[in-house]
């Protein structure tokens, strides 16, 4: 039976990441505000300002695995700490290093970059990008939500719910990557307006939420 409480506890993820785009909107925060100089190499940059959503859906995949490793499972408490921390660090420094994007935009943007100068039809370019990006974030999400409190039997039916969840990601990505041209603004170079953080909420919402909803009933599956 789904409850108020396990719907609660699938949306953390993406609670989490409005939570952050709020925070953000609310305090004005942009390439404008003043940061230590140590934080700039994650303000400033092409990557950034290409893919501002991003930022965004690191939060996300971050929540994700404090969820998944908080939630039910067999594993034990230090195996959930251990293996949810290191998740949720090595896929901060994939996308963060060595300045914001990391290797998981890097390696999209190379990939669809290569595909364009070979001649192949932009769109598919870009299909191939946004694939490597979200093998790269999901390969993480996959291997330590399962190192963390998931059984580590193998089992086949493994493959066709992780290959649902690739697709799921592909589809967030395609879409994070096409935010600008779909109306959302300048972000950092300024700060949010109401309707440019409405509008970021909205395509964050719609990047994720498949993603959430076939995680969510895959655990509901394993529960019932």
């Amino acid at each position: 039976m789904i409850t108020t409480k396990k719907i609660l506890a699938a949306a953390v993820p993406i609670l989490a990441m409005l939570a952050a785009l709020a925070l953000v909107a609310v305090t004005g925060f942009s390439q404008r505000s003043a940061v230590p100089e140590a934080f700039e190499p994650w303000i400033y940059g092409y990557f950034i300002t290409r893919y501002p959503l991003f930022a965004f859906a690191l939060v996300y995949g971050i929540a994700h695995l404090v969820a998944v490793a908080a939630g039910p499972g067999p594993a034990s408490v230090p195996r959930r700490i251990l293996f949810g921390a290191a998740g949720a660090t090595i896929l901060a420094l994939v996308g963060l290093y060595p300045t914001f994007g990391g290797l998981i935009l890097r390696g999209g943007f190379a990939t669809g970059g290569m595909a364009f100068l070979t001649h192949q039809p932009l769109w598919l370019a870009y299909g191939l990008g946004a694939g490597v990006a979200a093998a790269i974030f999901g390969g993480i999400l996959g291997l330590f939500a399962l190192l963390a409190n998931r059984p580590l039997r193998p089992r086949l039916r493994r493959i066709g719910a992780g290959t649902l969840a690739f697709l799921a990601l592909w589809f967030g990505a395609c879409v994070i990557g096409l935010a600008g041209d779909l109306g959302l603004g300048p972000w950092p170079h300024r700060a949010f307006r109401p309707a440019e953080a409405g509008l970021a909420a909205l395509l964050l919402i719609v990047a994720t939420l498949p993603h959430a909803a076939l995680t969510t009933l895959r655990r509901l599956r394993r529960e019932a």
